[in-house]
Order: C-alpha cells, then structure tokens, then sequence
C-alpha cells in the first residue's frame, strides 16, 4: 500500500494564511492509497475518504511534542513502503527524524521562504529530500533541494476574463502587514501615476506588523493618496477570486527568497502581475518585474500597464494562467512530491 504521512499546521480550507494547504492534501490522497494527516488543528469532513487526520494539539509546547511523537510512532509501523512529508515548519522534520530515519522511510521537507535559521539547517541536514518552488526559493545551499512548482488549484481560481479599460487602474495587494513585502515601496510606486488606485488587504498578525500598517498609514497621508490607497483587513479566502476579477492587476513586492503563492493564485485567474522577486522570471515577462526598492521603476511599470488595451491586458493573463497550469498546478506539485517520495 501506498501511503503518506503528511505533517502540518492546520487543515482549515477558510484559514486566511494556510487555507492552500487542504487543495494540496486532496491532490496528493489522489495519488496514493491512504495520506494520514498529523497537525495541531483540523476541519472535519475536508479531505477525501482515504485521509485520516490526528491532531497534537496541546496547552503547553512540551504537551504538543509529547502528542506529536506518540501520533507519529504510531503510524510508523503501517508506513513501510511510504513516506513522510513534513510541510513548511522544520521542527517537524526535525522530531520526526529520530523515528523516521532509522526505519529507513523517506522524510521530505516542503520549504519556501527566504529566513536560514539554525533549526532550517538542522532540518535540511536530517531530511532525506528538500521540496521546494525554485532552488531559489529555499534559503541554504543544498544539493538535496527538488524545485516542484507551488501547487495551485486552478479550479479554486477561474479566469477573471478581459476587462474593460478606463481612466482608473485598480490595483491590488495581498499579504501581511511585513516589512518583508515591502508595501511602502509599492504605495510609493502607485502615488506617483496619476489615476492609480491600490487597495491592500492583510491580517496583522504580530507587533511588528501592527506597527508597519501604522507606519504605513502615516505614509499615505503624507503622501496625501488617501483617496487612491486603501490599507484594508485581511478577507476570507473565499473572496480572493472576487478581489482579482475587480481589479486590473496584482503587484507583489517581497523580499528575494520567498514566494509569494499570491502571484501564482492571480496568475491562475488570469491577472496580470508586477512583481519584484527574480524568482518570478520564469513565470513573469521582463515589463512585468521591477528592482524591490525601486518605486519610479514600478511607477514605470504601473504607467505602461495602464497604457495597454483590454485584449492586450487579457492576453499577459492567459499566458499567466498557462505557465501556472503547466509549472504550478496542485496536480503537477502532487505528483512531484509522490516521485520524490518513491511513490510513482
């Protein structure tokens, strides 16, 4: 039989930062026999019928590792012949080695983002595979890492369609209030094309965006673009697809070394996209990119976009939607991930 044991935070499809998480599980329980899901929190009732789910879910840190190994040791002797994956957090990796490596049995460490800590490199070191968007995408040097793609369901994003031109374009930003993404850069960008509009929509999610979104806040009234810059909450990820079919683009700014999979959603629902990474260079043409710290050279960006017509508009969407289906799917990162796995 084959079987997967994937480790994870939350199995939640309305969770507004790892709702992408449950698309990814259900692409990869139709691969294999069984996935046996272990996280600190679950939805019921989300995953197809061969998926089960323990949760280790505790008051205390040493109450989680306790259910962590004793959940994990007891699926051990039914995973011969299979693997595990541990998704995005390396101290999973890390407690599971112990376990899982004497066995024998794979471990796999799924990982973008652009912070090497000491606990990543403990994690590369025990993982059998490193899985990842880009070899770029996975902070350390290592010969281990595999670029799969950043598994996008297509069918949770349709093509928004052309849309037609006018004198406003409406802009959008998705993500955390993190000095990571640069959002001053892209509100400075946006202030200086006259008949630009950006709304940005994001949770707060410590003390340190709490104060960047004030910051940021400050920035617009000193900039006095109130009435075309809106800092807004973060939304349901339900209504992310009604955001990219009301407006005209989606710009991302984050730091090199971590990638966004919002440019990869908005791809998918054929939106154009300015970002800054060079890790989008495979994904985005050179008129779609600019240098992180530059707002004239995304002003530039933002100028010419706005100069295009509708069909000019919609056809960087399809070829966006393309290279997302062929490169970034769920299906084709599933199928990366059971390969890597031995599954095949």
């Amino acid at each position: 039989m084959r079987r997967l044991l994937f480790i994870t935070q939350q199995v939640d499809p309305a969770h507004p930062a790892l709702a992408a998480t449950v698309p990814k599980i259900r692409a990869l329980a139709g691969l294999v026999d069984e996935v046996v899901v272990l996280a600190d929190g679950a939805v019921d009732g989300v995953l197809p019928d061969n998926c089960r789910t323990r949760t280790f879910r505790a008051g205390t840190r040493v109450g989680r590792g306790v259910r962590f190994e004793t959940a994990l040791g007891a699926e051990l002797g039914g995973l011969r012949g299979g693997a595990v994956v541990a998704h995005m957090c390396p101290i999973y990796a890390v407690l599971a080695a112990p376990l899982v490596r004497p066995l024998r049995i794979p471990l796999l460490l799924w990982f973008t983002h652009w912070k090497a800590s000491r606990l990543l490199r403990a994690a590369e070191r025990v993982s059998t595979a490193i899985l990842s968007v880009d070899r770029r995408s996975f902070p350390l040097g290592s010969g281990k890492v595999r670029a799969i793609g950043h598994g996008i369901d297509l069918a949770e994003f349709p093509c928004v369609g052309e849309r037609p031109t006018g004198a406003t374009l409406r802009l959008l930003a998705l993500g955390r209030y993190s000095p990571a993404k640069g959002l001053d850069v892209v509100i400075r960008g946006v202030a200086d094309v006259v008949g630009a509009e950006l709304d940005v929509h994001g949770p707060a999610l410590s003390g340190l965006e709490e104060t960047t979104r004030r910051e940021l806040h400050a920035l617009v009234a000193e900039l006095g673009v109130g009435d075309r810059v809106s800092l807004g909450d973060a939304v349901p990820r339900a209504e992310v697809p009604g955001l990219f079919a009301t407006h005209d683009a989606l710009v991302n700014n984050m730091r090199a070394g971590a990638v966004d999979k919002v440019v990869y959603e908005a791809g998918a629902s054929c939106l154009p996209v300015l970002a800054s990474n060079p890790v989008f260079d495979g994904l985005l043409g050179d008129e779609q990119r600019f240098e992180r710290g530059d707002p004239a050279g995304l002003a530039e960006r933002v100028s010419t976009l706005a100069s295009l017509a509708a069909p000019e508009r919609a056809a960087i969407g399809s070829r966006l939607r393309e290279r997302v289906r062929t490169s970034h799917s769920v299906e084709t990162w599933a199928q990366c991930v059971v390969e890597a796995a031995g599954l095949q």
